[in-house]
């Protein structure tokens, strides 16, 4: 199966361009259709509008207005198209029979792209069931076209429910593809970092990796001494596009019904209220009183919910979206200060609560994602299929031990096999031997029906590890040193 070349203006997103290029050009005969989605700023537009212009097809963005105004839109820019001024349709089966019909026009596919499609059903509740009809098996557009029906969105709830359920769409699609920001790898390079893994990781945990805030930050900091001064001015300035975006982002999503309860939900977990009692506990409510807010939160994004590798319903929630954990923070508590022109002075009152609260549960879904995506078999005995926290309990000292990773190896018989376990520090101190005599009294507490041979032992550190720390990690095949070079570069 073919694919377009990647277009040179598009960084990375080579695996999304070629999933969407190849639908785009299939060469079956029949209208097919295709859903993206993903939250703003990812660069769904941007892929499109490419994709598009690459292959002669046609885009239209609908707008927050009524049926009747996105429908005379639609025409207008259906008319340019096809070259027929004034064209104008009398309903939107007539325009989704125009559309499917563009397919029947050239001796190739063609994409047809619907932007914002959310829009477009707010106002027409009927047009799901109506593009059903356009491409069910025996009509004119399968038979006919070539056309290659893109539907696009950022509402996720909605979009994901196209497909879902007794949904008209439901088993009409080919193509469901979801454009999900930068990995930390990805977003070092994105924002020209990757030389400088401190420094990558520094922007990486406070704005992520949404395309977009590359642009609207301006530029990028030069240097580790240029952050401060950079974070100052491009994200706790009020008059900057950075500023008010962590509060936005919630604001976007159509299914929030009660923004008061989903901000505190929000905020509580920022704090460190990772298990739903706590969370419940920080806002005062019953926990069955969170379940639609944690489950909302997910669905959109926000948040991800993390099962604990040893233990059944023990679940932990974190922010999934680093500018939401900035916002929370360092900016909403001292929103007052910042209209004042008091960046520089928050930014250095707030770095017990960045180091604590934002750069060591960073670090700790970095490592955890490193496991996943990057890490090299022999260093963590295995491919692992799930990274997670986890919570063992120790008789011995009448306590319990957290691991911040345990990798875990799916088996096509039997119970998942745990491969290795890890610790994670985020703090200016390097690492030392305690913390691999840590992990070894561990190790000894693991069940013995989930491992095969001793697991792996990982320790992640942003500062590095003290020699002697090194020397044992030298001499032991079962001790891996991970720092922020080898994070960013090594497996």
């Amino acid at each position: 199966m073919g694919s377009l070349a990647r277009p040179a203006m598009l960084y990375d997103r080579t695996t999304e361009w070629r999933e969407l290029s190849e639908f785009a050009i299939a060469a079956e005969r029949g209208a097919t259709l295709g859903l993206v989605y993903g939250r703003r700023r990812q660069g769904k537009t941007l892929m499109l509008e490419l994709l598009t212009e690459a292959h002669g097809g046609f885009m239209f963005t609908a707008l927050q207005q009524s049926s009747a105004q996105n429908l005379r839109d639609l025409a207008e820019s259906y008319a340019r198209f096809v070259g027929v001024p004034g064209a104008a349709f009398g309903g939107w089966r007539e325009a989704t029979d125009a559309l499917l019909g563009l397919g029947e026009r050239s001796d190739q596919p063609v994409p047809v792209v619907l932007d914002e499609f959310p829009f477009l059903l707010e106002s027409e509740r009927s047009l799901t069931s109506i593009v059903q009809t356009a491409l069910s098996p025996r009509s004119r557009a399968r038979r006919e076209s070539q056309a290659r029906l893109i539907l696009c969105g950022s509402a996720l709830t909605t979009m994901r429910g196209l497909l879902g359920g007794s949904a008209p769409l439901r088993g009409r699609s080919a193509l469901e593809l979801m454009v999900h920001p930068f990995g930390f790898r990805d977003a070092a390079g994105f924002w020209g970092l990757e030389r400088d893994p401190d420094l990558a990781f520094r922007v990486h945990a406070l704005v992520g990796g949404t395309p977009a805030y590359r642009e609207m930050c301006v530029d990028a900091p030069s240097d580790t001494r240029d952050f401060d001064a950079w974070v100052a001015h491009r994200l706790l300035n009020p008059a900057g596009a950075m500023f008010r975006e962590g509060n936005v982002l919630l604001h976007e999503q159509s299914e929030v019904g009660d923004p008061t309860l989903y901000y505190s939900v929000l905020a509580a977990i920022s704090r460190g209220a990772h298990r739903r009692g706590q969370i419940a506990a920080a806002l005062g409510r019953k926990d069955s009183a969170l379940t639609y807010p944690l489950v909302m939160l997910e669905h959109t994004l926000l948040i991800e919910r993390l099962e604990d590798a040893l233990r059944e319903r023990r679940p932990i929630y974190r922010i999934a979206e680093p500018a939401i954990r900035f916002h929370q923070l360092v900016i909403r508590p001292a929103e007052a200060r910042l209209v004042r022109h008091a960046a520089e002075q928050v930014w250095a009152d707030s770095a017990d609560t960045v180091s604590s609260l934002i750069y060591g549960p960073h670090l700790e879904d970095l490592a955890r994602d490193w496991c996943l995506s990057h890490a090299e078999p022999a260093s963590i005995g295995g491919r692992a299929s799930r990274a997670q926290p986890a919570v063992l309990a120790c008789r011995g000292c009448r306590s319990s031990h957290e691991l911040d990773v345990v990798a875990v190896a799916a088996q096509p018989a039997g119970a998942d096999r745990i491969i290795a376990i890890g610790e994670v520090k985020s703090t200016t101190k390097r690492v030392d031997v305690n913390a691999v005599r840590r992990l070894d009294h561990i190790r000894d507490l693991l069940p013995a029906d989930r491992i095969q041979g001793p697991p792996r032992l990982l320790l992640f550190s942003r500062s590095g590890f003290t020699k002697d720390l090194h020397t044992i990690a030298g001499d032991r095949t079962d001790v891996q040193l991970i720092d922020l070079p080898r994070l960013y570069a090594g497996g």
